[in-house]
């Protein structure tokens, strides 16, 4: 595989996320929700510090050392993608490592930059502007990650009395929120999981015995002991 393939799987993974949540962030209320397909698929507009599927880290300072620290994996991620292109690495495996790569870098892009670039988006406030006239609504590392895909399989649903501690109390299956950067991580690691033997298959052993050539000549009365 080309590394010009791999930074086209990467730009566009990144493409997508990032107009999918400029336009969550500025055509969407905080909270609101669009449906989709039925009610187990839709868009549900939700931020968060910056952590996968909305886990928070620590508050402000939290945030911060996981901004850093997902700056420090995307920058190791380059050279670790070149080395494994040049190595000639399975192609299953430099498309997934492809992808965790862009989710990184596409919710890297939310921490650094969003605070700079959009006003706040929160319950009761106006739809958020790009670039507002007052300045953003965080500085630098310390925007939030943009959420909105929401698929609850099974949602609110009361549980059977009968079961053990959580009988009675309302259930919904899948309830995290997540983005396109979420998900190409998510997807990126399940399948290096599933297909790691395919992955990283060993060859068969080359005979270790070589043929050493010597510019000696052959005689046929030199004694054999």
């Amino acid at each position: 595989m080309k590394i010009r393939t791999v930074a086209l799987i990467i730009i566009g993974i990144i493409a997508v996320d990032q107009v999918l949540k400029i336009w969550v962030k500025t055509s969407m209320n905080y909270g609101e929700q669009i449906p989709l397909i039925g009610k187990w698929f839709r868009l549900f507009f939700i931020e968060n510090e910056g952590m996968a599927w909305g886990w928070k880290f620590g508050g402000e300072w939290g945030k911060l050392a996981l901004t850093l620290f997902r700056l420090v994996a995307v920058i190791f991620g380059v050279f670790y993608i070149r080395s494994i292109v040049r190595k000639k690495y399975h192609r299953g495996f430099i498309i997934c490592v492809a992808m965790i790569f862009a989710g990184a870098l596409g919710n890297l892009i939310d921490s650094m930059f969003y605070g700079l670039i959009f006003s706040p988006s929160d319950d009761g406030l106006p739809l958020a502007k790009l670039f507002p006239a007052g300045g953003g609504y965080a500085s630098f590392l310390h925007g939030k990650v943009v959420d909105m895909i929401y698929v609850p399989i099974i949602e609110n649903k009361v549980l059977p009395s009968w079961i053990p501690f959580w009988g009675g109390e309302r259930f919904t299956f899948f309830s995290p929120i997540f983005n396109i950067a979420d998900a190409s991580i998510s997807v990126g690691v399940i399948v290096i999981l599933l297909f790691q033997r395919r992955f990283f298959k060993k060859h068969p052993h080359e005979d270790p015995r070589t043929t050493v050539e010597t510019n000696s000549p052959v005689n046929d009365t030199v004694q054999v002991l």
